[in-house]
């Protein structure tokens, strides 16, 4: 016989536990399935948490390694990429630990297994030895996640080709990676394995570093990545990959020939919706994998949704969280329902990027009279004492208004200044003009005072 709920969830991910904690919280009787074993999804096990402790650990080698004060110590050393992410392994247990009482104390049942439909309504979970359970709910929630596009043509199997996910089974720390794909995920990685010694090649299919951002921030990012020795090749696409017993060999379609000792695949993303069943259940995913969703995350079929990266974008664990609690106001109080769309971006390179609102193309394209105050790092004192004096911020605003219209940032703590932009951005009418950061008195030493720094420097040129 199934087991009935009132919501069934698949996926433990950061949608998936938005959702239980707000749908269990008003008295549904909530199931969860997750097939890894544990809670967390890919966000704590293969993305966000695992590449953020590593990025967190490799800064702490620079400094040790580059600052003069810590020659009273020791030497330079070397870390291994075994040994660096033993740190990120430890934080993957501790937050794995965390999210477990959650769903302990809100009274979710886990389940761990695959789910498949059997109809719009139904899921059975193979939990494993051809043990399966049936599950029926009113409302069904996928929360699926994204894993690494695999090209057909490309042997992910061989000891020496990684994907974003693989490559924490690295078991040794190469001289030498060619990294395929310059997007997020491939610029992060660049900088932490050029932080542990390694020497990089990244290839780019595009014609700049991540198009999307400000090309002021994107051409910053470019350049320190290769100040500390990324060689970055733009406008490139594999025509095959060869390996042998001692490298790879990427040949590209304009001739070039690079070998390396292991190669980083991060190009492309697909949404964990096959094997599913989902035409059981009358639906059908894009051609990557995704799922097509309303403004209250409702897929085609009303009382199955869906949220995170099995939707697209912006494929964020920030964002996917507030998308599975939006989920969960969807069911149990429509009129509580929101849609994630003004979200900031955080680029965990180094150093760090983060930004939100229009860009200085955007505005240039849609004719909107735009100025732009800025706060160059290096002039803070609070940067000045940590050493961190690489970076600045970037206020874009309406030249006659005083409206801020975009918050670019590139350096140190740059993900935590944005939000400061970002409250105020969400201020409506006088709220959110620049006068806030040039009336208001800002602690120091702080980053904060960056606000203040680029707003004055803004409004002078208005003058």
């Amino acid at each position: 016989m199934p087991t009935h709920y009132d919501i069934v969830i698949i996926g433990a991910g950061p949608s998936g536990e938005g959702c239980a904690m707000r749908v269990s919280k008003q008295g549904f009787s909530v199931a969860v399935v997750d097939d890894k074993g544990c809670v967390g999804g890919s966000c704590t096990h293969l993305g966000t948490i695992p590449s953020k402790a590593l990025r967190h650990a490799v800064q702490q080698i620079i400094r040790f390694n580059t600052d003069s004060m810590f020659r009273d110590i020791g030497e330079p050393r070397f870390f291994s990429f075994p040994r660096v992410l033993k740190r990120a392994e430890r934080i993957i247990q501790k937050q794995v630990d965390l999210r477990t009482t959650f769903y302990a104390k809100n009274r979710v049942k886990l389940y761990f297994g695959k789910a498949r439909f059997l109809d719009a309504n139904t899921l059975e979970v193979g939990t494993g030895e051809g043990i399966s359970e049936t599950l029926k709910a009113s409302n069904i929630v996928l929360c699926t996640g994204s894993r690494p596009y695999h090209p057909k043509d490309v042997d992910f199997s061989h000891p020496r080709i990684y994907d974003s996910d693989t490559i924490l089974s690295l078991k040794h720390t190469p001289r030498k990676m060619i990294i395929y794909g310059a997007g997020v995920i491939g610029c992060e990685y660049a900088s932490i394995f050029c932080g542990l010694g390694v020497r990089v090649e990244l290839v780019d299919t595009r014609e700049r570093l991540l198009d999307f951002l400000d090309h002021e921030i994107s051409d910053a990012l470019s350049y320190h990545l290769r100040e500390v020795g990324v060689l970055i090749r733009h406008a490139e696409e594999y025509e095959k990959i060869e390996v042998d017993e001692y490298y790879v060999h990427l040949h590209l379609k304009s001739g070039k020939k690079i070998k390396a000792d292991a190669l980083l695949w991060c190009n492309g993303r697909l949404g964990n919706t096959d094997h599913m069943g989902l035409e059981n259940a009358g639906l059908k995913a894009n051609d990557r994998g995704q799922l097509k969703i309303n403004q209250s995350y409702q897929t085609e079929v009303k009382h199955i949704y869906a949220a995170g990266d099995v939707i697209g974008w912006p494929s964020l664990a920030s964002a996917a969280y507030d998308q599975g609690r939006s989920v969960g106001s969807s069911i149990s109080r429509p009129e509580e329902t929101f849609f994630v769309s003004n979200v900031p971006t955080g680029i965990y390179t180094l150093p760090e990027i983060s930004s939100l609102g229009c860009n200085e193309q955007e505005l240039t394209r849609e004719k909107v009279p735009y100025e732009i105050g800025k706060a160059h790092f290096k002039t803070l004192a609070r940067a000045q004492i940590s050493g961190e004096t690489v970076g600045m911020l970037k206020i874009l605003f309406h030249r006659e208004t005083l409206e801020i219209l975009g918050i670019h940032c590139f350096g140190y703590q740059s993900s935590e200044i944005v939000h400061i932009g970002q409250a105020i951005m969400s201020q409506k009418g006088e709220a959110n003009t620049l006068e806030y950061f040039m009336k208001n008195t800002f602690n120091y030493p702080t980053m904060a005072e960056a606000y203040r720094v680029a707003a004055l420097n803004g409004y002078y040129r208005t003058l």
